[in-house]
């Protein structure tokens, strides 16, 4: 098929693999998102602790650090069939959680437990769904597509903000946990329908995982596009995403004075900001250069944390947190659209395993941020995180500037 199709906004969902991955991926961001608030207002309220809470939010994380293994699986087997597998994975162990509340098990202990188990896998979802959609999608869809499934992510966001906690409400922790675990089993059979096309290896081109891992990690330093993507994205997970993440549960209760309900509400203005950031990045996305258009939305973001910070009224703090959402969908979707278009496809899995080895970041920031917060207090750490976010972009912005800043690098070429 010719790489130039049409240029509506829906012309993704002419690929009949999208029509079933996108359903099933928008089941499990809403089910993820819901799991999320869930627990982590469990545990807040379970121990009292912000330290405790941000010990829970970097061990979803866990993962990240195998996570090139799972784009090596990937690249040898198919992103199709590992996405299936890691999807089986949380239906078992939102189970487990559901039986252990209906039994009257339920402990902060085994929450950790689990959700440890849980961040083995859970973080490489993102990037191996990437993956699928750059192994079934046209180039000249790309773009769209990735918009699209950052849109699907976004609502899923707002959805999940929403009633997850409505729902814990509604029918107990339980009960709610049944039907996360629903919602994950029904995204199984939807991925199968997807038609992958995968690069079989021949019999004598077979090597070690190891191998794979190396070769995948050699070819990454020999590309500086693909390094300094990278660098950014585990920047922007370390300074950016624990505050408008793992940490809105203290936002909410110990900075506004808000219930579950509340949280949900904050969440939910984040998401829907990123939800309108797709939206818009999608319909004017032929006219962007990638490169250039994320390194500006990363020196926009940090800011707009740092304002966050300030705010003690809860509405115009969710009013700020969407625009916060909205122009971070400028920075990682033109991200993931490089990670994806500027490789080899036969190393296309290695480099979204990378890239979800950057969201290390994230649990680091959040590891960092529980004691800052409780020595300095939100503000003044949320300051330090952003403001060594903001001088860190432009040393990124300068070491590699030859391949991110000139309007005629690869980097920066819009979509055909």
């Amino acid at each position: 098929m010719s790489d130039r199709q049409p240029a509506g906004l829906l012309a993704p969902f002419s690929q009949r693999s999208f029509r079933f991955q996108w359903p099933a991926d928008l089941a499990t961001s809403t089910a993820h998102e819901m799991e999320t608030l869930i627990l982590g207002w469990y545990v807040l309220t379970a121990t009292g602790s912000v330290v405790w809470l941000s010990v829970f939010g970097a061990s979803q994380f866990l993962g990240t650090l195998i996570s090139p293994m799972f784009g090596v699986m990937g690249d040898r087997v198919g992103q199709r069939r590992v996405l299936c597998a890691m999807r089986a994975a949380y239906a078992a162990l939102a189970a487990c959680l559901a039986l252990l509340d209906l039994a009257g098990l339920l402990h902060p202990a085994p929450v950790f437990v689990i959700a440890a188990l849980s961040g083995l896998v859970r973080p490489s979802d993102i990037g191996m769904r990437n993956a699928l959609i750059g192994a079934t999608m046209p180039q000249g869809l790309l773009m769209g597509a990735m918009g699209i499934a950052r849109m699907s992510a976004d609502s899923a966001r707002v959805l999940g903000a929403l009633s997850g906690p409505a729902l814990a409400d509604w029918l107990g922790f339980g009960r709610a946990y049944a039907v996360l675990t629903l919602l994950y089993l029904v995204s199984i059979p939807l991925v199968l329908q997807v038609e992958e096309r995968h690069a079989r290896r021949t019999e004598g081109a077979i090597t070690s995982p190891w191998r794979d891992l190396t070769d995948g990690v050699t070819y990454v330093r020999r590309m500086p596009v693909l390094l300094a993507a990278l660098f950014l994205a585990f920047l922007m997970n370390f300074a950016a995403y624990p505050i408008s993440g793992g940490l809105l549960p203290h936002v909410a209760h110990d900075v506004y004075g808000l219930d579950r309900t509340g949280l949900g509400y904050l969440s939910a203005s984040f998401a829907a900001g990123a939800l309108l950031g797709s939206l818009s990045l999608s319909a004017t996305v032929r006219r962007l250069p990638p490169a250039r258009t994320m390194l500006l939305a990363a020196l926009l973001w940090l800011p707009l944390l740092i304002g966050f910070a300030q705010l003690r009224v809860p509405l115009v703090g969710m009013a700020l947190l969407a625009l916060v959402g909205y122009v971070q969908s400028f920075c990682m979707i033109p991200m993931s659209v490089l990670l994806l278009r500027m490789p080899n496809p036969a190393y296309r899995g290695r480099v979204m395993g990378l890239r979800i080895l950057a969201v290390y970041g994230l649990p680091l920031g959040l590891l960092l941020a529980g004691p800052l917060i409780a020595w300095l207090g939100f503000t003044r750490a949320v300051v330090l995180l952003t403001g060594f976010g903001i001088a860190a972009t432009l040393a990124i912005a300068w070491t590699w500037r030859r391949e991110l800043l000139p309007a005629d690098a690869p980097a920066n070429e819009r979509s055909a």
